[in-house]
């Protein structure tokens, strides 16, 4: 592998969905200043991750990804942190009793702050701006102040993610992660939602294996702890390539921001600059491929991304639309998997299945997201192949942002709480519905 490119180097190939600022000095002083802060998360973390990816990889474990489109930085708190891990948590007992196997739970948090956008600028009743990017450029508000590009931000996303990633660390190995505890929550949602009462013989089952183990005098450490990952999109090039350092142990560079990294659908140009990047760090990365990826795009992106042919090293994270899905997925698993090319596949059900509601608001429909998810398990069932784990956007808050699902939220319920400042979320229901859904369909695959 040639060495490390620098930041100068990659920018000079082409770096897209970059910010503008217009102060370099005080961009080349924040990177300076995240180069020597310590580093978020460590190397033997990153290695054990990719070890249990591949495992999702073979059909050993499974991977739960989840959490913010965008995280804001007024959000950083004990509360909506611990909501957030509350129902991804929730959501892997579930389905981890459907699968038999692991679990392997990533929020996609402490570093999730800057957006990808179709349009550098935005216009409003005349007045043109640059767009919101996500916290980590600018700030939402539609002033010129607000929505001007500003380095001290990527000096905040390091701030806001460590506190982050202190909570949740706090939180998985205080009790909060008790196996227990997280089923009796579950419990409580069977009970008390009507649409959790049709999960009641799901979690009826559950409740007999725990008191079985409890029975029988079992209680692992895995009870009460549990392993968490953090992950992002790594779209900023000066923030990625200053929180990039080279491990000790195996003299390799590492994204040390964050366990789990991945390049986007706008920024996995073959020649481009974050390809370039992300083929020389060892953190176990993801690619996302929606409907213009072709068969030869994605073995190409394998090839270049993976070049060792290294199990758990690439996660394909798909996202065609729930309309999409089975006539663009079988073209690249079937060509992937007969050069032998070791990946693991992801769903992302969320972004292909994106419209504007009649009353403004950009929404999704419960049922396009399920059936996207419900498509990719058909495709791979059909191959032979393996459905290695789900990507959503979701939060443990009561939002009103995606609409249908058991609770029925239409177009007009959606100004009641919505809250996201990018793309909607499933809210706390309907996460755990998706959840006993998935579960049903980890049981057939």
């Amino acid at each position: 592998m040639s060495s490390f490119p620098t930041l100068e180097q990659l920018h000079a190939i082409g770096a897209k969905q970059q910010p503008t600022y217009d102060d370099p000095a005080a961009l080349a002083g924040a990177v300076e200043r995240l180069r020597g802060l310590p580093p978020l998360v460590f190397a033997g973390e990153c290695d054990d991750l990719r070890q249990k990816v591949a495992a999702a990889g073979r059909g050993e474990a499974f991977l739960l990804q989840g959490g913010d489109c965008a995280e804001v930085f007024a959000e950083a708190t004990a509360d909506n942190t611990r909501n957030k891990l509350r129902v991804l948590l929730q959501m892997a007992v579930v389905l981890t009793y459907a699968a038999s196997v692991p679990v392997v739970k990533i929020g996609r948090l402490a570093g999730q702050y800057a957006k990808p956008r179709s349009s550098d600028m935005e216009t409003r009743d005349g007045v043109t701006l640059p767009a919101y990017r996500g916290d980590a450029v600018n700030g939402f508000d539609f002033t010129p102040e607000s929505r001007r590009p500003d380095p001290q931000r990527l000096l905040d996303v390091y701030h806001a993610s460590a506190s982050t990633l202190n909570l949740v660390r706090a939180f998985t190995t205080g009790g909060y992660a008790d196996l227990r505890q997280v089923h009796a929550w579950n419990s409580e949602f069977v009970r008390n939602s009507p649409v959790g009462q049709h999960y009641e013989a799901v979690a009826a089952e559950i409740d007999r294996a725990l008191t079985f183990m409890k029975a029988i005098g079992a209680d692992p450490d895995e009870f009460h702890r549990v392993d968490f990952y953090s992950s992002h999109e790594a779209l900023l090039l000066e923030y990625e390539h200053a929180m990039t350092r080279i491990d000790s142990r195996t003299e390799r560079p590492y994204n040390v921001s964050g366990h789990f990294v991945w390049i986007g659908e706008r920024t996995r140009q073959l020649d481009g600059a974050h390809v370039e990047y992300f083929r020389h760090i060892h953190n176990p990365i993801g690619c996302k491929l929606g409907p213009n990826a072709t068969a030869d795009d994605a073995l190409a992106l394998a090839r270049t991304l993976n070049p060792d042919n290294e199990p758990g090293r690439l996660t394909f994270i798909t996202r065609f639309g729930h309309d999409r899905i089975r006539e663009g997925l079988p073209p690249l698993v079937e060509k992937v998997t007969a050069e032998g090319a070791n990946v693991t596949w992801m769903s992302d059900p969320m972004h292909g299945n994106t419209f504007e509601a009649s009353t403004g608001f950009k929404t999704r429909r419960f049922e396009d997201v399920l059936a996207e998810v419900q498509g990719f398990f058909d495709v791979h069932r059909q191959l032979g192949t393996v459905p290695g784990g789900i990507l959503v956007e979701n939060t443990g808050d009561d939002v009103t942002e995606v609409i249908g699902g058991g609770e029925e939220l239409d177009e007009h319920g959606l100004a009641h709480r919505y809250e996201s400042v990018v793309d909607p979320r499933l809210n706390r229901v309907q996460s755990l519905e998706m959840a006993f859904k998935v579960a049903d369909m980890l049981r057939h695959a």
